[in-house]
């Protein structure tokens, strides 16, 4: 195995494939020439990696430079302080940016592998949506493809959009394309002119600029009158110049982006969807998005996702596809915004989890921060394949369903991707209110107890220097359940060997903390660490059998009892309608009290990886209703009108990138129930009960073991490859517990640690019958370039005890110092001259206009 990179490379200047240099530098003139049309004099400053450098400078000035790479709030703060840039200069050099980088990074994949014809997109950072117009046989990746028998496949092509049909997207399958050097991460940009489909180019002229055309919605007179992120940047350096009130305005000219079910009223917003509102923007705010407004913060951006969370799933009915997909592997994505890339190979998924342009554009210097969702993968995921740190704040600690469409109430909630942990403990303390703290009163589930939540800044606690003995007295339990390997399969082993190794040498040794590790038959004991005792098994055979004794009476997808001890114990006994099992002697009742006390042996599967599975909830119809009759009754009291308000008018006025979740979704139109039918699991009572047994499971471990804080692999798994053979799970075994936080609603923190050379990518095998294509795992490495392929570590702790996630996390990566700048989104050529303008007062009374408005965009619906 490679060694895994873990200390950053010297800067890149690379900007993806040969030529597509100066094709950025013509995208930058543009927005050179914006600059100027605005009277923005162009100074150039000295730049390094990590925010600033020193530079000779004038005697009795500082020797600090702002660089917007890696820049922190801190770092914008003091640059702004010290005259360096300004407000709007600052956000014109992120559209700068979005401008150089946000464009598509997939192509098609169809049967014949032709060309198709150049279209065009939705217009992005002043400049319409490229696709390419090569495609990828489908043969060239699916072995005997002339054999296959099955259902036909859902190929790539291009169509326009319901949304606005003057612009097209890539429907069906798609695959990455190599040293793409660009990302698709944001889907929307505060930018007048392309903020909005509703009020689209000239319908979004700002007010100084005289009577809108003919034809624009009556709406747009009210939505012109928000300025853009430009604007808003101008206004903040006229108000305040070199010296805003940080106490006030704590989140001061940081430009963020917002995952798309947020609502935010000066952009478009639908969850992802390419659904076809009568006002594509909502009538208020997100609680968060307000609450940041109210600090400060520039209302950047939309980031592209996988539309309604992860597409919604599927409740199951007479609706079936027409065409499939081959493999949804790499498809964190949305039918209006395109699929994103791994920042650090664009062949590869840019997340497992729905939050996919949050953690790319993050990671990419897109923008500073971004407030992401999770269900069980949706902001660890991203943060993950990205190299971003995250706070993901227990359920629900801030609000998510105050204002946004969710998929799955029980666990959605709000997490904050940004690049260092003590940048997301900032935003985090912003984000509180002052007079109501947390708590929503639009998002029911923020009714947590005040004793869970810190009484003290989080960010306080994030300040962790990382000086060799500082967690020294402080025992961290290691989670060994998340990191295993399996016989006969290499794909788990190099991140595994490089995060055990990095627990060991930077928590352990370097940081002085007391190692104690899980027990798990999968895991050979390290001899170095102590063993917990109770570990996880133990904790659970003794709260099964009292909080979800259903588990026990688990079957498999085929039909056979989930744990053969327990049916080998007891006497016959009815598991499901009809089924029966039992070969024992043993009442069930009796098998359950022995098994609490030890005096049966545990079943050797009884797991915190095996147990996570539920059943699903039918939550999703209820869901969306609750969102889009919201957002009517909002529009309704201003005096407009919106008419999507219930599923047959979403279905109706929607498309969708995959066939299967158009029949996905006309089923949940013709769902009529929350509950599951009467016979079946209960999706909803099972994460009351998943919840409430894997707090108290991991409660019993921390108090026994002493522990302060515990450490997970976040995925032993690389990123894959975009529309490519997913890893199958091993025969008779399955990987990781990731769902366990998301289950439980714990805070959890993730950190950068490392990358890896080594791959071992699946492959795709026609099945005997040939109808379908069977992913199977292979033991052929791929060495990739550096960095390479990024891992992260999980911190978390009880509710009530971030301020321990959050010293631990920050003091780890302060230590280790592992995330790399992605080398293919270095600076742009001109970008230092965008940060800096002229005093404020030069700029105050202009009134910006973008690129899409002065070159007289048609817009309107």
């Amino acid at each position: 195995m490679k060694e895994p990179i873990r200390n950053s490379p010297p800067r890149s200047h690379a900007y993806g494939p040969t030529g597509r240099g100066s094709a950025r530098t013509i995208l930058l003139s543009s927005v050179l020439l914006f600059a100027s049309a605005i009277s923005v004099p162009l100074a150039g400053l000295a730049q390094d990696t990590n925010g600033g450098e020193k530079a000779p400078t004038p005697s009795g000035t500082s020797s600090w430079r702002f660089h917007l790479e890696e820049a922190t709030i801190d770092d914008v703060h003091r640059a702004i302080h010290e005259g360096q840039i300004t407000c709007h200069g600052l956000i014109a050099a992120y559209f700068a940016r979005a401008k150089a980088y946000n464009g598509v990074t997939n192509e098609l994949v169809t049967a014949d592998g032709k060309d198709v014809p150049a279209v065009p997109g939705v217009v992005r950072a002043g400049s319409s949506l490229k696709f390419p117009t090569k495609t990828i046989k489908a043969s060239t990746f699916l072995p005997d493809y002339d054999h296959y028998a099955g259902p036909p496949f859902d190929f790539g092509r291009m169509e326009t959009t319901s949304t606005d049909p003057t612009v097209y997207q890539q429907y069906g399958m798609t695959v990455g394309m190599p040293n793409a050097g660009q990302v698709n991460a944001l889907q929307t940009i505060n930018i007048r002119g392309e903020r909005s489909v509703t009020c689209k180019g000239a319908f979004d002229a700002a007010p100084s600029a005289g009577p809108l055309p003919a034809g624009a919605p009556k709406v747009c007179e009210e939505f012109r009158k928000q300025p853009d992120a430009l604007e808003r940047a101008a206004q903040l350096d006229s108000q305040y110049g070199k010296n805003p009130d940080l106490a006030k305005l704590p989140m001061y000219c940081i430009p963020f982006a917002f995952k798309d079910p947020y609502d935010t009223m000066d952009m478009h917003t639908t969850g992802g969807a390419d659904a076809r509102y009568d006002i594509d923007f909502p009538a208020r705010d997100h609680t968060l998005v307000a609450e940041l407004r109210k600090k400060g913060a520039i209302i950047y951006a939309k980031s592209v996702l996988t539309e309604y969370n992860g597409r919604g799933g599927d409740p199951g009915g007479k609706n079936k596809p027409a065409r499939i997909l081959v493999s949804d592997l790499g498809f964190q994505r949305s039918t209006w915004g395109g699929n994103p890339s791994s920042v650090f190979d664009s062949t590869r998924a840019a997340s497992l989890g729905s939050s996919s342009g949050s953690g790319a554009s993050v990671s990419a210097n897109l923008e500073m921060c971004g407030i992401c969702e999770e269900s069980r993968a949706s902001c660890r995921g991203p943060a993950n394949h990205n190299s971003d740190a995250l706070i993901l704040p227990q359920k629900e600690l801030i609000s998510f369903a105050g204002g946004a469409i969710g998929s799955d109430m029980y666990v959605d909630r709000a997490g904050i991707h940004c690049r260092t942990v003590s940048d997301a403990a900032k935003v985090l303390d912003a984000l509180r209110d002052p007079v109501n703290g947390y708590y929503d009163p639009r998002d029911v589930m923020t009714t947590i107890p005040r004793s869970a939540v810190l009484d003290k800044s989080y960010a306080a606690a994030a300040m962790m220097s990382g000086k060799p003995g500082s967690l020294k007295g402080m025992r961290i339990g290691v989670i060994r359940e998340s990191m295993l390997t399996f016989p006969g399969v290499k794909a788990d082993e190099p991140i595994v060997e490089a995060a055990n190794a990095e627990m060991k040498e930077i928590l352990g040794k370097q940081l002085g903390a007391t190692l104690v590790e899980s027990v798990d038959p999968d895991w050979k004991p390290d001899p170095q660490m102590q063993e917990m005792n109770p570990s996880y098994s133990q904790a659970l055979a003794q709260l099964v059998p009292v909080i979800f004794p259903e588990i026990l009476y688990r079957l498999t997808k085929d039909g056979k009892p989930l744990f053969p001890e327990f049916v080998a114990a007891i006497k016959p006994t009815e598991f499901a309608p009809g089924k029966v099992f039992g070969t024992g002697t043993m009442k069930p009742i009796d098998y359950m009290e022995a098994l609490t006390n030890g005096r049966v042996p545990i079943p050797k599967n009884l797991n915190i990886r095996v147990i996570q599975q539920e059943a699903e909830s039918m939550n999703f119809h209820y869901m969306f209703m609750n969102y889009a009759q919201r957002r009517a009754a909002d529009w309704k009291a201003r005096g407009f009108v919106e008419t999507l308000v219930d599923w047959p008018a979403l279905n109706a006025r929607s498309k969708f990138w995959g066939d299967d979740q158009r029949a996905a979704f006309k089923n949940w139109e013709e769902v009529d129930n929350m509950l599951n039918p009467l016979g079946e699991r209960q999706g909803i009572a099972e994460r009351a009960q998943l919840r409430e047994l894997l707090r108290r499971v991991e409660m019993k471990v921390i108090y026994e073991n002493r522990l302060d804080v515990l450490v997970r692999l976040h995925s032993s798994l690389p990123p894959g490859k975009i529309g490519m053979a997913p890893w199958p799970e091993p025969q008779g075994d399955q990987r990781g517990e990731m769902p366990f936080g998301p289950n439980a609603g714990l805070t959890e923190v993730l950190v950068p640690a490392g990358y890896v050379r080594t791959v071992y990518d699946a492959t795709f095998q026609l099945s005997p019958d040939k109808k379908r294509y069977i992913p199977v795992n292979t033991n052929t490495p791929t060495t990739l370039p550096a960095p390479g392929l990024p891992f992260s570590l999980v911190f978390r702790s009880e509710p009530g005890k971030e301020d321990l996630t959050l010293k631990v996390a920050s003091a780890y990566q302060a230590a280790s110092k592992r995330r790399v700048s992605p080398p293919a989104f270095g600076p742009i050529p001109g970008e230092e001259s965008l940060l800096r303008e002229p005093s404020a007062h030069q700029t105050a009374a202009k009134h910006v206009a973008s690129p899409a408005v002065t070159a007289g965009v048609a817009g309107g619906n």
